[in-house]
């Protein structure tokens, strides 16, 4: 079986580009929005930068971003866990194990 691609335009950096992709069209559309702006900033800086150094920066913003992102979830999932363990400790012994998941 195969998927369906989309064939989208998108703007990008200033020129348009054709996109191909699984995804429904508005979302890559949005990626490529988002992709659009921390370029958009790099290139702002003056034509001191070249169109692909530009995009190599912009890649760097957002691969940061995903990396907080990340960080920041294994926190929430490491807080969340002693939570439950706090949480478990409550509970009558017979009802830890299955608060807890054993």
């Amino acid at each position: 079986m195969s998927t369906k691609l989309h064939a989208v335009r998108v703007m990008i950096g200033g020129e348009e580009y054709t996109v191909r992709s699984d995804l429904p069209p508005e979302d890559t559309r949005e990626v490529a929005a988002y992709l659009d702006q921390p370029l958009k900033k790099v290139l702002s800086q003056g034509p001191l930068v070249e169109t692909h150094k530009a995009a190599i920066l912009a890649a760097l913003d957002i691969t940061n971003e995903l990396f907080q992102a990340r960080k920041g979830e294994r926190e929430v999932a490491a807080r969340l866990a002693a939570v439950t363990d706090d949480l478990a400790k409550m509970l009558p012994p017979g009802k830890r194990k299955v608060a807890l998941g054993h």
